[in-house]
């Protein structure tokens, strides 16, 4: 949003929301809320800049990473925190359909959408003000005890440090994660030399997020001045400012970084991709040669993957150790098929995945695994027979689910055979860390 002067009061003039205000009924009170002390908890998302820094043709907030808005996955770390009772996001009026949109498209949760200001300060003050000081019995959020405000461009927030400045916030009034300053601070002369710096050593960066009890940031907000709202940014200052709270200052992790240009959207894509890339599991049939194919390439794959999940040796709807897979938020499968042209066990296991819905987060990564048993067929023969793969993989692409081919020559006499393993995997942890679209439906070969 740009800066200038609000005419008139400056104060909230629409609310939009999903349906009949929001996008699902507000949740009990949820053990998790045992760890604020019982307090209740809400946060607010300022998500209406413009991104003129960034220099794209849409807001930063609903740039794409891996085909998904930025915003999306802040609201996610969000929303998986049960304790957050609701999350309002503060877009701009002619982002409102589009935020509404993400939210129906990913399912999102306990969200409300509240049209932004034009400055940050008023964006803020819009999404403070959604929350009634009395409960009428019309509005369906409660005012929290304690709010949190985040960046919408801020992806990568922790549980862990939501929790502490929400707490330091109850025990203080107001609190907010800090960060060493990387550079000097310096301040320039009119004619632009040098005047002064300042000692890095005594000073830290105010990154977000920041908690404060209700009562405390709404009434700065309420006694804050115009220059306050059209030329501030520091929430801290103004709980400082108008309500004399000096608020404790929490340490943060390197994660808490801002998008802002760019080169930090390429950044966060590395961080989300490396982050999906942390679980691999193998599911074969119970064809001797794919079990054996499978336990190999399962230890094997410890060194190139973190965490690598059991064989399953049964794909069919009602697995439960692939269910408790799905639950651990694992994004990358191979499925090993004994016969090289048979994509059956592939079709199963797409369907399964489907059936899950794990896919409308994140692709999924599934590597389709052939054997090349035959010593007298070539390898060009054998991915002539694997044709179909790039028709299947078009269409599942559909579904956020990425299908590649992996033909492997496979002999278990081989005294080689450790080496084409070696390879095999090396090639699926390129696939998982990388998950490029562009390459769908390709045949790899290992051998």
């Amino acid at each position: 949003a740009g800066i200038a002067p609000c005419p008139g009061s400056g104060g909230f003039q629409l609310r939009r929301e999903l349906g009949s205000g929001r996008s699902s009924p507000r949740p009990v009170m949820e053990p998790g809320n045992l760890l604020c002390g019982g307090a209740s908890v809400a946060a607010v998302l300022p998500a209406g800049g413009s991104g003129e820094r960034l220099g794209a043709a849409i807001p930063k907030q609903f740039c794409a990473l891996l085909g998904r808005p930025l915003i999306s996955y802040t609201v996610r770390a969000l929303e998986r925190i049960r304790w957050i009772s609701d999350i309002v996001v503060v877009v701009s009026l002619e982002n409102i359909e589009t935020m509404k949109s993400i939210i129906e498209k990913y399912g999102h949760k306990r969200i409300t959408v509240v049209e932004g200001g034009i400055t940050r300060h008023r964006s803020i003050f819009n999404g403070l003000k959604i929350f009634p000081e009395s409960k009428p019995s019309s509005c369906p959020l409660q005012k929290p005890e304690v709010v949190i405000i985040h960046d919408a461009v801020r992806p990568f927030v922790e549980e862990d440090i939501l929790l502490k400045v929400v707490l330091a916030a109850i025990e203080h009034g107001a609190a907010g994660a800090i960060r060493p300053l990387v550079s000097t601070v310096v301040a320039s002369s009119a004619d632009g030399s040098l005047d002064h710096s300042l000692e890095r050593a005594r000073y830290r960066a105010s990154e977000m997020p920041q908690a404060f009890l209700f009562d405390i940031i709404y009434q700065a907000y309420h006694q804050c001045t115009d220059y306050d709202l059209d030329y501030g940014t520091e929430c801290l200052h103004l709980a400082l400012k108008y309500c004399k709270t000096n608020a404790k200052l929490i340490e943060g992790s390197p994660d808490l970084w801002k998008v802002t240009y760019k080169r930090d959207l390429y950044a966060a894509e590395s961080v989300i991709k490396d982050n999906l890339s942390q679980q691999v599991c193998v599911t074969t049939d119970m064809k001797e040669d794919a079990v054996q194919l499978g336990f190999l390439l399962h230890e094997t794959l410890k060194s190139e993957v973190k965490q690598v999940k059991g064989i399953s040796v049964f794909l069919c709807k009602n697995d439960n150790h692939l269910q408790n897979i799905f639950l651990g938020q694992c994004y990358n499968f191979i499925c090993i098929n004994a016969k090289k042209s048979d994509i059956n066990e592939t079709q199963q296991l797409v369907d399964i995945l489907e059936n899950a819905r794990i896919s409308v987060l994140h692709p999924v990564v599934l590597i389709s695994v052939h054997l090349n048993v035959s010593e007298n067929m070539s390898f060009s023969s054998g991915i002539e027979e694997l044709a179909a793969i790039k028709e299947f993989a078009r269409e599942v692409k559909k579904k956020n689910i990425l299908v590649y081919g992996l033909l492997i020559h496979y002999n278990k006499d081989d005294p080689k055979l450790q080496e084409t393993i070696n390879s095999a995997a090396a090639i699926i942890s390129a696939l998982i860390k990388d998950r490029n679209p562009e390459l769908i439906g390709q045949i790899a070969t290992a051998h």
